[in-house]
């Protein structure tokens, strides 16, 4: 595991309608380092409360629960401009469980199966604005994902989105590529437009549907 000794905690919010989800999930990441669980919330409505008060830096949220749902949660955070990355954690890996929530502003996607050192990890890179997608959830976008054809990527283009779906951080991009991270940036925003989306995970999910990325 990463040592994160010297570096401050990744601070979490855990949204979830059950008791034992959330207290599995606060004990977990409190016996490991380089994590810091401010709060937790039963529902989307609470989460929204709950974030604006404890501005955490990640944010683990279920999707269905009653008295409100992640998406819509994660769609008023992306419109209030909230800092807090969202990484959802569900047992759910359908078409409309899927796409909604990452089109709403999700940076990733992880179910609930995962492995316990695959989930730090990914709040890790979520924490990075790295977009986080389990093989499984990333499978569904493909079948998901009808992005219209509106352009080929170049070369350049290619590289930058295989990076981005490796989790790579536009610093690190540049450096990898020799380039500068507005160069990346141009790049991205260019490759964005011919895949017809608007974010890293919605680009990778398209490459994937289109053979782009095997």
């Amino acid at each position: 595991m990463t040592d994160t000794s010297d570096e401050p905690p990744i601070s979490l919010l855990i949204v979830d309608d059950h008791p034992v989800v959330r207290d599995g999930l606060r004990g977990m990441f409190a016996s490991a380092p380089g994590f810091c669980v401010l709060g937790e919330a039963a529902n989307g409505v609470e989460a929204l409360e709950r974030a604006a008060a404890l501005d955490p830096d990640v944010i683990l949220m279920d999707l269905r629960m009653p008295g409100g749902g992640g998406v819509d949660a994660i769609r008023e955070l992306s419109r209030r401009g909230s800092r807090a990355k969202v990484l959802v954690l569900t047992t759910y890996d359908t078409d409309s469980d899927t796409l909604p929530a990452i089109e709403a502003g999700a940076t990733g996607y992880l179910l609930k199966d995962a492995p316990r050192e695959e989930l730090f990890t990914a709040v890790r890179a979520a924490a990075e604005g790295r977009t986080v997608l389990s093989p499984a959830v990333a499978s569904r976008l493909v079948s998901a994902v009808r992005a219209p054809a509106l352009g080929s990527l170049s070369a350049r283009e290619r590289e930058v989105l295989a990076l981005v779906a490796k989790g790579t951080s536009n610093r690190e991009i540049a450096r990898e590529l020799f380039i500068s991270e507005a160069t990346v940036k141009t790049h991205l925003t260019h490759l964005y437009a011919k895949l017809g989306v608007k974010d890293r995970a919605a680009a990778v999910a398209a490459a994937y549907e289109r053979g782009i990325l095997g």
